[in-house]
């Protein structure tokens, strides 16, 4: 059985909730607030994940310019890698392979080579870009 969007229901979806733009932390949080109750739903028609998608599109797009999240030095992200990982100097030493690993990487004083970007991806398990500027 194929399930088709229905424009009338999508429409009543609407007029019923009135998604707009968000401006103000309380339409944050109706927004949120509704979010949850669609995503909640045990079987969504497709007129209701179509309201949920553009919920939290436009949630999103308040949340990006109210709440930034700046941008992370690779020698952070390192940093926060490691300490989720308990991993301390000579861990990280073994990983890349030398032992001449030391507090200039963790600390931005020198960069980290393409090479060890590459290590630190593997084992991490994340893109090597995190790791270069």
């Amino acid at each position: 059985m194929t399930l088709t969007f229905n424009r009338d229901t999508y429409g009543s979806l609407l007029a019923k909730y009135q998604p707009k733009i968000i401006e103000t932390e309380e339409e944050n949080e109706q927004a949120i607030a509704l979010c949850e109750k669609l995503s909640h739903l045990e079987n969504p028609s497709l007129e209701e994940s179509a309201l949920l998608e553009l919920l939290i599109m436009l949630i999103e797009k308040y949340e990006a310019e109210n709440y930034p999240i700046p941008e992370a030095l690779p020698h952070e992200i390192l940093t926060h890698l490691m300490e989720s990982r308990n991993l301390n100097m000579k861990q990280l030493s073994d990983i890349l392979g030398t032992d001449l690993i030391d507090q200039e990487i963790l600390t931005g004083e020198r960069k980290i080579t393409n090479q060890e970007a590459k290590k630190l991806s593997d084992f991490f398990n994340v893109s090597s870009d995190l790791f270069r500027m």
